[in-house]
This record gives C-alpha cells, structure tokens and sequence, in this order.
C-alpha cells in the first residue's frame, strides 16, 4: 500500500475513541524490541521437551511446566487423536447445554477418585476454574483470605466475587489470623496455591489448616503447580502433608504435569453440584475440546502408574537447586521443581535473560507484577525427561552470565 493511500485513510478516518489512549502511549514493549531485551512471545518451533527449536535455533527448555514430560508420551498423543476421530474437534457449546460428552464424566470421574474427593468437575481452563469456583462461593458480605503472592487468577476471582478481600503476608500465619479473628462473624473463605509458581516454595498448609479449623473458615488450594509433583503418589499439596481431608476445594490444571489445557475443581458433592449451577465462568463458556480431555485422562493414568517419573524430576530439582547454590546464586525460598535465580533489578533481569537466551537456555524473566516490585527473577523450571548433562550445560551458561552480570564472583 502507497504511502498516499495510508494518508487519505488517516485522513478520513474517523477521530479515535478515547479508550484507546492508553494503546497510543504504551510504549514500553516496543523499547524493549529495540533495546534487543524484549523477553515475549517468542516462537517455539518443536514439542515441550528438554531440547526445542527457538527462533530457529536449538535451544534447552528450562521454563516449561510440563513437568513430568508427557506432552510428547506415545500414549497421551494417541489417546488426543483417538479422540478426535471419535468425538471431532469441539463440543459447539458450554457443558450447561450440549457440550458435555462422556469423555468429560470419565475424567470427572478419574480426577475425583484421584484426588481422593467425592465429585469434579472439568473447566475450560485452571484460570477459569479459579474465578469460576471464587466468584460463586463468595458473597458480598463473606471474607476470603489470600495470599499476597497467589496467582493472577485467584486475584482476579476475588475482584468478581464481590467479597470482603484481604491479602496477608506471604505464608506468614500470624497476619492470616489476624484477618480470620477480625472477620466479625462473617463467613471465611482461605484461597492459597499449594506451590508458588514463580519462587518454587510450598504453602503453610499445616498452619492455614489449624487457623480455618479455629475460626471456621473454608479452604481452597489452587494445586496447579502441585498435582502430579508433591505427594507419595503425586496427589498435591494436601497429600504431601496429610491434609486432604482438611481441604475443601482442590483447583487443578491440566497444563502443567497432565501435559495439556484444561482446569478442574474437586470438593463434596453438593460443592460440585453447586458450582455446576452457579459457576459463570463454566455455564458461560464453551466446553472442553475432546482431545485435551482425553489427554489429560492418558496422563493422568501415567502418573499413577510411573511413579518414576516423579523421583526423577524430583532428582533433577535437587541437581540443579543445589548446583545454583554452589555457584553462589541466590535461589530464594525454592523448594520444588521450581528454582528462581533472585536478580531484584528489572533492567538487570532483562540483560541477564538475553545472555542466557543468546547461548541457548531458555529461562524467564520474571517482572512486577508477576512478583512484587524489587523482587525480579530468573524463573526456571525442571522436568523429569532433563538429563544431568542437559543441567550441567545450563549451570555452565548460569555461571558465565552471573559473572558478567555480576550476580556471583
């Protein structure tokens, strides 16, 4: 298109809306693409696993969640495509209606036995699992408790649900109290994820469990970065500490250890059957795709019987924690498979990321909000299917940029 023809359509064109402003002057993205540190969006070429195709190039993974490397397992790629020729490729419709098939009951059915409740039900997705669950069990006048560093979902189904909102330091068990005593008999509500998903440590959950207990509070546990991780047979937060039967509702996805897209929830029956009537974000959305379904059905019978995946991934975790701390980085809190390299410094963060990305790991940059401001990272994450040769090279490539960046001596 001539450079004339783009001057008569804007001259012509009608006087942009006031809403988009805002579109106008955000610029920093664009600083970031010519400053050569812009972290986004850029494109994977091959399957999550411990090596793939980045910008053309060959590259370690270090930032999936497919922890325990199923995205690619035989069985979980047959049983997407099996289903596709038996069910075709959508529902055409929100599970209220004509969009539940059989294959959504038998992994309601799997998932609640799994996880040791007596019903679930299957979401569109873990976000909208969350703002589903949050929004329909809290009233304007119910207080619900949460955890500074939650994730963005949780946040943003409190802000739907209408409800008193309190945010209490993070894990500290002394300031939750201090909002369950001063909930002036209002119902409670404690929503919490079991593992933090950008500093890697594991919720209080022994502590939270006895402060609900004492104040007759709920609890809700988003298990996203937990199922299929923590537990004697990969059953979450709640498992590893002997809680199950302390939680009310367990939140789980299927894009991190269940290898595909896809959230669920799993609490009493008459929860479940209350939320499939009250939950916006379940009624007003379209159904679960046949083939994520029959994936996560697939990994999840895996977990189950190859509980060697676990200890390895698991192996792996401590490798390369260990191998960070040796080196003198600064790995937090971390305590899972998640192992963030603490930076503080958001610019510094950046440059740091494209070294690493330039010598071919690829990690994340982590910025406000995401975490609290001062606080920016590198994130990385293990996965069982990683070898010990994959993380030496990784430690290599930590260690040369933490020199340069002056992070470690």
């Amino acid at each position: 298109m001539t450079n004339r023809i783009l001057a008569e359509q804007q001259e012509t064109r009608r006087p942009r809306a006031a809403i988009f402003q805002k579109c106008q002057k955000f610029t920093r993205a664009r600083e970031l693409i010519e400053a050569g540190i812009y972290p986004y969006f850029h494109t994977v070429e091959s399957a999550q696993e411990p090596e793939v195709v980045c910008d053309g190039r060959p590259m370690i993974m270090m930032s999936s969640n497919n922890y325990l490397g199923l995205t690619s397992h035989p069985k979980v790629k047959e049983a997407a495509i099996d289903a596709v020729r038996r069910y075709g490729t959508g529902c055409a419709g929100s599970r209220f209606l004509n969009g539940t098939l059989s294959i959504h009951e038998e992994l309601e059915q799997q998932l609640s036995q799994f996880l040791h409740k007596e019903a679930a039900i299957v979401f569109p997705t873990g976000f909208q699992a969350n703002l589903g669950a949050i929004s329909a069990l809290v009233g304007k006048q119910d207080v619900i408790a949460i955890d500074k560093l939650n994730h963005a979902s949780i946040f943003d189904g409190c802000r739907l649900s209408f409800g008193q909102i309190r945010k209490y330091k993070h894990n500290d068990m002394t300031d939750l109290e201090r909002i369950l005593r001063g909930s002036d008999g209002r119902a409670g509500f404690v929503v919490v994820d079991g593992v933090f998903s950008m500093e890697g440590d594991v919720a209080d959950l022994p502590g939270i469990v006895e402060l609900c207990r004492r104040y007759g509070a709920g609890l809700m546990v988003d298990d996203a970065h937990g199922i299929g991780v923590l537990g004697r047979d990969g059953r979450g937060t709640a498992e590893h500490f002997g809680l199950e039967d302390e939680v009310d509702v367990i939140m789980g996805t299927y894009s991190k250890s269940l290898a595909t897209i896809g959230g669920c929830l799993a609490a009493d029956a008459d929860v479940i059957d209350y939320l499939k009537h009250h939950a916006r974000a379940l009624i007003f959305s379209a159904s679960l795709p046949p083939a994520p379904v029959a994936a996560a059905l697939a990994a999840l019978r895996i977990i189950e019987n190859e509980p060697e995946r676990r200890e390895r991934l698991w192996r792996n975790a401590n490798y390369l924690r260990d191998g960070f701390r040796g080196l003198g980085f600064d790995t937090g809190v971390s305590e899972t498979p998640v192992v963030p390299v603490m930076v503080g410094d958001e610019e510094k963060v950046l440059y740091t990321w494209r070294r690493l990305f330039d010598r071919g790991v690829f990690a994340s940059p982590v910025l406000y909000p995401a975490v609290p401001p001062g606080m920016a990272l590198i994130r990385t994450s293990c996965m069982a299917t990683h070898t010990v040769e994959h993380l030496d090279l990784v430690l290599d490539v930590f260690a040369q940029v933490g020199r340069e960046m002056g992070l470690i001596n």
